[in-house]
């Protein structure tokens, strides 16, 4: 009797399954490089309890960080305010077919709020609503965080 093939799928690129120490060798960085990203709220991995896990989009994420900050000299506060303005594909320079199909884009330049698409006012009340929410986080990180 012929045995049947089991069909394997391939993993999502958005499930988080390499924790830190393993993200960071494949990049080629300090695990406390991927924490620094972390604290300055441009990288964010799944937590599961205390550990951190990464997915393969946040890989090709923190290569193209890495590209940036590295080839291109920009500061992480540069970047920082650079992806508030225009997304990551227009800061790396990206050429449309790239950047059309990776799987590891962002745009915080756009609210994550939902919002009416195409309605400028709402736009501007969802983008607010996210600056809010970001402050409240930091905020409750500090009152967490020694010292």
């Amino acid at each position: 009797m012929a045995r049947r093939k089991s069909e394997v799928h391939p993993l999502r690129p958005d499930l988080p399954i390499y924790p830190i120490g393993v993200a960071a060798k494949l990049v080629g960085v300090h695990p406390r490089t991927l924490r620094i990203y972390e604290e300055e709220g441009l990288l964010k991995p799944a937590h599961k309890g205390s550990r951190r896990l990464y997915s393969p989009n946040d890989i090709q994420w923190i290569e193209c960080l890495r590209s940036i900050i590295h080839d291109h000299g920009i500061s992480i506060p540069g970047v920082k305010k650079l992806l508030k303005l225009i997304p990551c594909w227009e800061v790396k320079e990206c050429q449309a077919d790239i950047h059309e199909c990776c799987q590891a884009r962002i745009d915080w330049a756009e609210p994550r709020t939902l919002h009416q698409v195409g309605d400028k006012v709402a736009r501007k009340q969802a983008k607010a609503q996210d600056q809010q929410k970001e402050k409240q986080g930091t905020a409750k990180k500090k009152q967490s965080s020694p010292g």
